[in-house]
């Protein structure tokens, strides 16, 4: 096998933070991995939608898509002189279409895609500016059912292309909102608290509410054990429906018999850019950055009345760090003038080739070069010895 990692030009100088080549087998890898997801979606009946990588800015930042405009690439479209956008996210491009072309659809409306996105600027977790992404949505249900089936269908997904020690951490961005909200308190300093996980500050800020907001802070942990301390906190009347929500959403992935570790923390909101209510992130034990997230949120295209959604988006390049390496499949070598149809024969059995240029002086030497591991000779396979 030739081994692409070790081969630099220097070219990758050149290209901007945050962007690289996609070499072999990496490359391979991550297209095998999508179709799997892909795959793995359709199966349990999400219709596959292919949007644009470019949008005109008023439709692809509009509803949904106005929380990543910071995130967004502007660029001027010469024919129509108008500016555009290049998709940080797909999400908000997948309610558009729901909202529009496939309005009529009947609900819930389950969609999956898969395409390259492009941001601003990247994170500490995950420096990347350019990754792919692969995701499903189900549209048109405010059913805790959805949200159990788009995170265990995720999770086992992941599961089954090798990821390991698997982890879903569930979130709720607005429960500290609704609380303060109740409890008639400024949220600025104490959500900047909250998002530090900083005990003191949050105290401090909390002021004559500070051991209710403290133990919100510590309940984070195992699902089941953080639902008992969060029950025992008799939390005002709007937090608590959404608590009983939770619960119910816990029990419903739990119905399930998930192999993966689920935690709950009651305060996170960072990256959760569009959405509302419960909210989760998937984690692999020693892999850089997030697997992928999502939660439910509200479907808009902007002047549409919107509905409700949940979705979850998956990264690659994150997965790919998780998943094991498969081993690069056999290459036949096919000697300068094998005939067409021995060469589609071999095809036909599955193999792939690669043909001979030009009359060679050492046939067996130019496959291994060429990282064949087998050869054609006399109408039959050999394998060759490195």
């Amino acid at each position: 096998m030739v081994n692409y990692a070790e081969e630099s030009d220097g070219f990758g100088a050149l290209l901007p933070a945050g962007l690289s080549d996609g070499l072999p087998p990496v490359a391979t890898q991550e297209a095998a991995l999508i179709e799997h997801f892909i795959a793995a979606f359709a199966r349990r009946g999400y219709d596959r939608v292919k949007p644009p990588l470019v949008e005109f800015e008023e439709t692809l930042l509009a509803g949904t898509g106005s929380r990543v405009a910071n995130q967004t690439f502007r660029l001027m479209d010469p024919v129509s002189q108008r500016m555009m956008g290049v998709r940080a996210d797909i999400t908000p491009q997948v309610s558009r279409m729901a909202l529009s072309r496939l309005s009529r659809v009947p609900r819930p409306l389950r969609l999956t895609y898969a395409g390259q996105v492009l941001r601003v600027r990247g994170t500490q977790l995950r420096p990347e500016r350019q990754f792919a992404q692969v995701g499903a949505e189900i549209i048109g249900s405010d059913s805790v059912r959805a949200d159990a089936e788009i995170i265990v269908m995720s999770a086992e997904a992941m599961i089954s292309a090798g990821v390991p020690e698997l982890t879903v951490d569930i979130a709720h961005p607005d429960l500290a909102r609704l609380i303060c909200e109740d409890l008639d308190i400024e949220p600025s300093g104490l959500r900047e608290a909250l998002d530090r996980k900083d005990g003191a500050a949050v105290a401090q800020a909390a002021g004559q509410h500070a051991p209710l907001f403290s133990a919100l802070l510590r309940a984070a942990g195992p699902a089941e054990g953080c639902l008992v301390a969060l029950r025992a906190l008799g939390l005002p009347e709007a937090a608590q429906r959404e608590l009983d929500l939770l619960g119910a959403l816990v029990a419903a992935i739990r119905e399930s018999t998930p192999q993966f570790a689920l935690t709950i923390d009651p305060v996170e909101r960072r990256g959760f850019e569009y959405q509302s209510g419960a909210c989760f992130t998937f984690f692999a034990r020693g892999v850089r950055g997030e697997l992928g997230r999502g939660g439910r949120y509200h479907c808009s295209g902007g002047l549409e009345p919107g509905q409700p959604a949940v979705g979850a988006t998956l990264y690659l390049d994150s997965l790919l760090r998780a998943v094991p390496r498969k081993p690069p499949a056999p290459k036949l070598y096919l000697p300068f003038g094998t005939a067409a149809a021995s060469a589609a024969a071999c095809r036909a059995e599955g193999w792939s080739t690669i043909g001979g240029l030009e009359a060679e002086s050492d046939a067996e030497e130019a496959a291994l070069r060429l990282g064949c591991s087998h050869i054609l000779r006399n109408g039959a396979v050999q394998e060759l010895k490195r």
